[in-house]
């Protein structure tokens, strides 16, 4: 398989990259195998007894290539709580990402119609029609193609593709405007779907015609969240997807506005967008046309988030992640004791709380702290100040929960339970956060530690053999389509019997994620 070349910010050393294949280059079976991988449901970390694939097997094995329109009793676009839905927090306080499940029968009905042979050409078809013009996407899903995962390999690509091209735009540019979108997953407007699959004509005169492949995929959408047509879910590749051909509608908007202009470039990626120019005044023009664009699908820019550079060079990597990569170069020369390392860890988090540099550098920390085999005198300092990281970038919980795990493991056995009730105490404070308490169960369930977790978060109940409804089933009229969703299989591996200390591949896709930062 052909390599490319990449210059590794943090290494600082060059190291080839394999090809990675666009999704919309794979045939409509590989497509369908790669949504309904349980890392395509659900895109987050969780630990690793807990796995969405048993039940979308089973949902795909009863649906058997069709629609969830032949297993109903009732719309489920009249019930409020078809997907479900819990959160991240993102700063301790009060920023919260919403994460949705979406319904199996539901997620498993949409692959299935994406991916039929003639909708899937229809897809390519389009998405390839997007490509040309002042906007040059940066952020076309991907697959991995080597032993890393398909959301660390789409990562990847923000180096290689935008800031690096970033960088070589310096060359011709030299001013950069800087924006991106808010809430552009909860803003996104459902009806804009069939516009961005068909183009808007083709969509409007086709708007009551249930069989065209974008009112199917909006009617699925719409029909896990209570019959809304503003937003759609969050945390699956699928959404992704669909997100991205939006988006790229948007790009096909703007390219047509812009066609006669030829001293701007903009760079893509996701909702990011990078405006090149020579003078700030032009870089602001084009940014009215994009806001204007975004608006035909319900989204708007980030205003305190637009930032104009007249350095290019400058702009093109983020603030956070080249403080990062002179904290990781200045080693361990002023930091040798593991409470000095945490104290910089800490200190650079509370510069940028939950940043992709941060989530590397603790990344990396997991790694580094395992090999410390002795208990230190200092024990309950170093959880002390690992605790609160987590605290104030609860983002990077996954790799702190394995610092910790390994921290207290060095602990004597009658002061473990003490240490891990002041750590589950104080990171109580962070509220209502689902995906948290997820973590905070894998950190206590092990039976070496012989400690009990209760919580009210219904997937760590699920873990502890109860029985919650996660999804509102009551539409779907076929026992077996019911049976196929059983919330147990969810559970692949007895909790308790997980190992005392996590090791760093156990939270491999945090690990992939942010070193690929």
């Amino acid at each position: 398989m052909p390599a490319a070349f990449t210059i590794s910010a943090a290494l600082g050393v060059i190291q080839p990259t394999l090809f990675m294949p666009k999704v919309i280059d794979l045939t409509c079976a590989d497509a369908r195998a790669h949504f309904l991988k349980g890392s395509s449901y659900f895109n987050g970390d969780f630990p690793k007894y807990i796995s969405f694939e048993p039940i979308l097997q089973a949902v795909a094995a009863v649906l058997g290539g069709g629609s969830y329109a032949a297993f109903k009793s009732a719309n489920p676009h009249g019930l409020p709580s078809v997907n479900y839905s819990f959160t991240a927090n993102k700063d301790g306080k009060f920023a919260w990402r919403p994460f949705e499940l979406i319904h199996p029968a539901l997620y498993v009905s949409l692959v299935n119609a994406l991916t039929e042979e003639a909708n899937w050409n229809v897809v390519k078809a389009r998405m390839a029609s997007f490509e040309g013009g002042v906007v040059e996407c940066c952020s076309a899903p991907v697959v991995s193609a080597d032993h890393q995962t398909d959301v660390a390999a789409q990562i990847q690509g923000w180096w290689q593709a935008v800031e690096q091209r970033s960088l070589a735009y310096s060359l011709e540019y030299r001013s950069l405007l800087h924006t991106d979108v808010t809430d552009c997953y909860g803003a996104l407007y459902t009806h804009s779907i069939p516009w961005a699959l068909h183009g808007m004509d083709a969509a409007k005169a086709g708007k009551n015609n249930a069989s065209l492949l974008g009112n199917v995929v909006d009617s699925h959408v719409q029909a896990g969240r209570y019959g809304q047509t503003n937003g759609i879910s969050q945390g699956s590749v699928l959404m992704d997807f669909i997100a991205e051909i939006v988006l790229s509608f948007v790009d096909e908007m703007i390219n047509t506005e812009l066609a006669a202009v030829s001293d701007v470039r903009i760079l893509r990626y996701r909702d990011d967008y990078r405006i090149f120019s020579n003078t700030q005044e032009r870089a602001e023009e084009v940014l009215k046309t994009v806001s204007d664009k975004l608006r035909v699908v319900g989204m708007r820019l980030g205003v305190s988030k637009t930032i104009a550079c007249s350095n290019v060079v400058e702009g093109s990597v983020k603030p956070d992640k080249l403080a990062g990569i002179e904290l990781q170069d200045l080693g361990t020369s002023n930091a040798k004791t593991i409470q000095k390392q945490l104290l910089r860890l800490h200190a650079f988090g509370q510069r940028h709380p939950n940043s992709g540099a941060l989530r590397r550098l603790v990344g990396e920390f997991h790694t580094n702290v395992t090999k410390q085999t002795e208990p230190p005198d200092d024990l309950d300092v170093q959880v002390a100040i690992a605790t609160d990281i987590g605290l104030v970038s609860p983002s990077t919980f996954p790799a702190v929960a394995g610092i910790l795990s390994h921290l207290i493991s060095l602990a004597p056995v009658d002061k473990k339970s003490g240490l891990w009730t002041k750590v589950r105490n104080k990171m109580s404070r962070v509220p209502y956060n689902g995906y948290l308490e997820v973590w905070l169960q894998r950190v206590v369930k092990p039976k070496a530690l012989g400690l009990t977790f209760e919580s009210s978060e219904p997937l760590c109940q699920i873990v502890n053999g109860q029985t919650p409804s996660l999804w509102d089933s009551t539409w779907i009229s076929s026992n077996a389509l019911k049976d196929a969703i059983d919330v147990s299989k969810l559970v692949v591996s007895d909790a308790s019997d997980a190992s005392e200390v996590i090791q760093p591949e156990e939270v491999e896709l945090f690990k992939q994620n942010a070193w690929s930062y």
